[in-house]
């Protein structure tokens, strides 16, 4: 049975999609047939509204502010967390469609990537739902050939999901879902063949193995897999944290983690928490970077 602490942390699952398909194809036809202003001007009335009735994101946006800026935040701020979340997902339509011009893209310590890329070894690219993970899957796969697949939950958002999926199928192909019976052979497969695995560390999904980290101040709880995963395919782990910074600019930041995850028979949970505690960190350290770029809107502190 589930303990309490990790119904806590997966009752994101359980929210409701708030996303129809109407209101997606209505935004994407806007975007693509009138144009990125009309857009982006439309994202301020979809934000208010989402202000006024999304009463758990706007009570768990106030709480993560807080912890995060160090001070009360004002309804403002509020909207300002709602409207980043709001503008990523608008430019994911572009991003799918293949439409670079629009966007500033800049890489920080990409010879990381490069590096792993060119020893032909598969890693574990391993990110989290601060910022945008589509602004380097599409580049990735669309501009820069990177061999990329992708570890995804798509139970949860389907209507998000299945939209986005439309718009461009190469980056849809790329994608191993999650909790299937192949799931561990195909990880492996790819990273076999070179491929970088991408996954995101920092939500909890029904029936996962789970570790307490200090994030922000208190205690969180966060996934053990990714940290299971790749101690299990003996793989280098890079990380990766693509921070939406407003207007038209993303900036990607690469981080190496580590060689191989090494976990001792004796003392596996605390090896297990040990390196959460360093992707913790650094996932800390880039939300104070860019405070309104973290998009879990569920109580994530117990």
């Amino acid at each position: 049975m589930m303990s309490a602490k990790a119904l806590h942390a997966h009752r994101w699952a359980t929210l409701p999609e708030r996303g129809t398909p109407a209101l997606l194809s209505l935004i994407a036809w806007i975007a693509v047939h009138i144009g990125r202003w009309a857009a982006t001007l439309l994202l301020y009335p979809i934000t208010l509204y989402f202000l006024i009735s999304a009463h758990t994101a706007r009570r768990v946006s106030y709480d993560y502010l807080n912890r995060v800026r160090g001070r009360r935040p004002h309804w403002w701020n509020v909207f300002r967390h709602l409207h980043c979340f709001a503008a990523t997902i608008l430019d994911r339509v572009y991003l799918l469609r293949g439409e670079f011009e629009y966007f500033d893209v800049t890489l920080y310590e990409k010879e990381i990537l490069h590096q792993q890329i060119e020893s032909g070894k598969g890693c574990v690219l391993l990110g989290s739902h601060l910022g945008s993970f589509e602004v380097l899957r599409t580049l990735g796969v669309t501009q820069q050939d990177f061999p990329l697949k992708v570890l995804m939950d798509t139970a949860h958002n389907q209507n998000i999901t299945r939209f986005l999926d439309t718009l461009n199928l190469k980056i849809a192909s790329t994608v191993i879902v999650l909790e299937r019976p192949d799931t561990l052979l195909r990880v492996k497969e790819s990273l076999d063949a070179g491929f970088l695995v991408g996954m995101l560390g920092d939500r909890v999904s029904s029936g996962d193995k789970t570790t307490r980290c200090q994030f922000l101040g208190a205690p969180a709880t966060f996934p053990a897999g990714p940290i299971m995963l790749a101690a299990m395919m003996r793989c280098p782990v890079i990380l990766f944290f693509g921070l939406y910074r407003g207007g038209k600019r993303y900036k990607i930041h690469f981080e190496h983690f580590a060689d191989e995850v090494i976990l001792n028979h004796d003392r596996r949970a605390e090896d297990i928490q040990h390196w959460m505690q360093r992707y913790v960190a650094r996932l800390e350290h880039y939300a104070r970077l860019a405070p309104y770029n973290w998009f879990n809107f569920y109580p994530f502190w117990d």
